[in-house]
């Protein structure tokens, strides 16, 4: 039933703007619990994440249509948020489907008179259409509105990287990035996979960034058995390139220090052979859970995951105990905007300033503990610099003994080789360069 559906959607929509729940976790518990065709979940998933990733457009548009200073119940501007998404960017859901179930569901949760109220909402943008943004003289303003981002990140990322590479930033955080997966080569082979995905109706092509990745182009992954038979798992092509830049061996000491959900470490074990001693940490014990659960499908028995602190982890460990070192560091998230939207409305200044002291505490306990020649991957998914160049820039200040390994660019494709977020401090990765997660990576190597 389509009540169902949208107020399904609604109720998604309610919980992230009031709970700051996680849009990508909540739709997935709804799709779990309810059994929605595959039409309508579709639809379901196209309006929740649409109307957050446009929610600014859309409340500019309201803003003219809604002139009552009164105060509304909760549920009433998300209700016309998800219409407006669907009269003004979806072509085949037709205005007046739209309109009489938003009513519908305004009587349900509300009053005659507030379905009203939604009613003349919607009647009026059927009428008159959305008012041009071409109005709004100041640019920063109006990539702002037109994209969706707050103005403070879009003036921030301007002072970073210049206007036309924001904009292009911006406008990519609201077009869809295709899935990639990567293949568990100690189980099967790229060739195999994707002849078996081709079997199964799904169009997919190998990724440049690992010869273990694979990018879904159409059709849906998680229809086969793949997942469940642990030959394949979903990562971004982007956080492909800690495991392949570890430059790991077979046998090595192995420390992840910021490990969960578990993508990167079990891709480092593959890389090893599944031969050898990765320790992986993370702060919360159900998060160590998910490493544990994603070894386990991968048949992956090298990793070792335990609760720990990242900034406490000398005290665990001689000096100079690890091969490698991962530090894949909490941050922002700005870089993954695309697949959780909701970040972009949540963050601040000031989260992004104790990020970065996070950050480079974590770097300053670890690498001690890394031995003469080892290598430290240092990555997030953020395009932040003051948590990305400004932290390995401090880091280098604070360690005599260490440098950036800058041949890790030679090791890449050449396609990435020449990208344009290169810097002194490593490789910053644009979501519209390649149509992945935003997303920065350095190799740092020790020595006496």
């Amino acid at each position: 039933m389509k009540y169902q559906l949208r107020n399904t959607m609604l109720d998604i929509l309610i919980r992230i703007e009031k709970d700051h729940g996680f849009s990508n976790l909540l739709l997935n518990h709804e799709l779990k619990q309810r059994q929605f065709n595959e039409k309508d979940e579709r639809l379901l998933t196209e309006v929740v994440y649409g109307s957050l990733q446009h929610q600014m457009t859309l409340d500019y548009y309201l803003s003219k249509f809604v002139k009552s200073k009164k105060k509304l119940d909760v549920w009433v501007q998300p209700l016309l948020r998800m219409s407006f998404y669907q009269m003004i960017y979806l072509e085949k859901v037709p205005d007046h489907a739209v309109i009489h179930e938003s009513v519908e569901i305004a009587k349900q949760r509300g009053h005659q008179g507030i379905a009203s109220f939604v009613n003349g909402v919607l009647r009026s943008l059927q009428r008159q259409g959305v008012p041009s943004l071409t109005d709004i003289k100041d640019p920063i303003e109006r990539i702002a509105i037109e994209t969706s981002h707050p103005e403070w990140l879009v003036k921030r990322w301007a002072e970073m990287y210049g206007m036309e590479t924001t904009a292009k930033m911006c406008r990519n955080n609201l077009e869809h990035h295709p899935l990639s997966i990567r293949i568990q080569p100690l189980r099967t082979c790229r060739e195999e996979v994707m002849q078996e995905l081709k079997e199964s109706g799904i169009e997919s092509r190998p990724s440049i960034f690992s010869n273990q990745g694979i990018i879904i182009e159409k059709g849906n992954i998680f229809r086969t058995t793949l997942l469940k038979e642990g030959k394949i798992t979903i990562q971004d092509q982007s956080s492909m390139l800690v495991g392949e830049m570890l430059a790991v061996e077979s046998g090595m000491h192995v420390l992840d220090s910021c490990s969960a959900p578990g993508g990167k470490v079990t891709h480092v074990a593959e890389k090893m052979q599944d031969q050898g001693i990765i320790h992986a940490f993370d702060l919360h014990v159900k998060k160590i859970k998910l490493i544990d659960e994603k070894a386990s499908t991968l048949h992956l028995t090298s990793i070792h995951a335990q609760k720990g602190d990242a900034r406490k982890l000398a005290s665990k460990y001689e000096k100079e105990s690890f091969d490698r070192i991962v530090v894949d560091a909490p941050c922002s998230g700005l870089g993954v905007i695309n697949g959780k939207p909701e970040i972009k409305y949540e963050k601040s200044k000031e989260d992004i300033q104790r990020l970065a002291k996070i950050q480079q505490d974590i770097l300053n306990e670890v690498i001690p503990l890394l031995k003469e020649n080892g290598l430290l991957i240092y990555s997030t998914c953020t395009v932040d610099k003051e948590e990305n160049n400004q932290v390995v820039r401090q880091v280098i200040e604070n360690h005599q003994d260490i440098y950036i390994d800058f041949s890790f660019r030679d090791e890449l494709p050449k396609e990435l080789q020449d990208a344009p977020g290169w810097s002194g401090e490593g490789l910053q990765l644009f979501p519209q360069d390649f149509h992945t997660d935003g997303f920065f990576l350095t190799r740092l190597k020790k020595i006496r």
